[in-house]
């Protein structure tokens, strides 16, 4: 039967219904028939005075819509894929992942501590506020005298946070930051090259997730899907799968395809390493034909490595 209408799940956040906006208007325009948007609230919503990084298990931040598919409540879910878990639950999928926005970090400085003598406009002692340990991580290799308190919050309010002047700089994917269209106002912004700060699989990117069997709707979104895109966030999440990490994990990577290989980059953290220890990692670099390939061969050079 053809469908009538198409519903689509969103997290209620600022980014999150931007982004479902963003892809609600592009089915509405491939698909010709009514588009409707619903929020649903989940555990990660829910929950804003727990540290991410102390957050067990998956899905923190999909669960509750992925279950909204299974139950026909929705059609489709828009996840941030870097907040999926590596694979889908039985009888969902991933229909389709749009072209990617710039996969960097920001770090934002708040006007009247900004540090022109320093790459990053940090300055002495900064406190930084993020509670992501792949980013304290490597802002502490940056920046080894900065301190790194906890951040929660949807952009909007961790940016507030930031000009009231309860921290020096604050860390944000950027892709969030240019799809929200935010104007700086009371602090500069600095994008961090890939060789500062390499970000968490899959960021920057966008998935479109449906049930494996809904034909109609997976055929309709062929048209949103971005190869390119797809080879670099895959290989990046293999390596994820293959450490046996969630989104938790203090894992920055980035994959590029170049032609007919996918160049990729790496750093990894230990477990057990927090917010306020020394950094600790490896580095490593790796090229393959394939997903599966780059992935197990930046794996195996990471393991290889002895910790700095």
């Amino acid at each position: 039967m053809k469908k009538e209408k198409i519903v689509i799940g969103t997290r209620g956040s600022d980014l999150a219904r931007t982004q479902t906006g963003m892809v609600a208007a592009m089915v509405a325009r491939i698909a010709g028939i009514p588009v409707e948007t619903i929020i649903i609230k989940t555990e990660g919503d829910r929950i804003q005075d727990v540290p991410l990084h102390m957050v067990e298990g998956k899905g923190f931040f999909t669960k509750e819509l992925e279950e909204a598919l299974l139950e026909g409540r929705i059609d489709l879910a828009v996840h941030s894929l870097k907040d999926l878990p590596t694979e889908s639950p039985e009888g969902l999928t991933i229909a389709a992942i749009p072209p990617r926005e710039k996969a960097n970090d920001l770090l934002l400085v708040r006007d009247g501590v900004v540090n022109e003598a320093n790459p990053w406009l940090l300055p002495p002692n900064a406190s930084v506020g993020t509670s992501s340990k792949r980013r304290a991580l490597q802002i502490m290799a940056m920046q080894p005298d900065a301190s790194i308190k906890e951040l929660r919050g949807n952009v909007p309010t961790r940016i507030a946070k930031l000009v009231a002047g309860q921290y020096d700089a604050i860390l944000l994917a950027a892709a969030g930051y240019r799809r929200l269209s935010i104007e700086p106002e009371g602090y500069r912004v600095v994008v961090l090259e890939y060789d500062d700060m390499l970000p968490a699989p899959g960021q920057g990117a966008l998935a479109l997730q449906t049930r494996a069997d809904d034909l109609e709707l997976l055929e309709l979104l062929k048209t949103l899907h971005d190869e390119a895109t797809a080879d670099e966030v895959e290989t990046e999440r293999r390596a994820l799968e293959l450490l046996g990490g969630g989104c938790g994990m203090p894992l920055g990577i980035h994959a590029q395809r170049q032609g007919a290989a996918l160049h990729i980059q790496a750093i990894l953290g230990p477990d057990e390493w927090q917010l306020h220890d020394a950094p600790v990692f490896v580095r490593a670099e790796a090229a393959g034909s394939t997903p599966a390939e780059a992935a197990q061969r930046v794996i195996q050079a990471l393991t290889a490595t002895p910790k700095d």
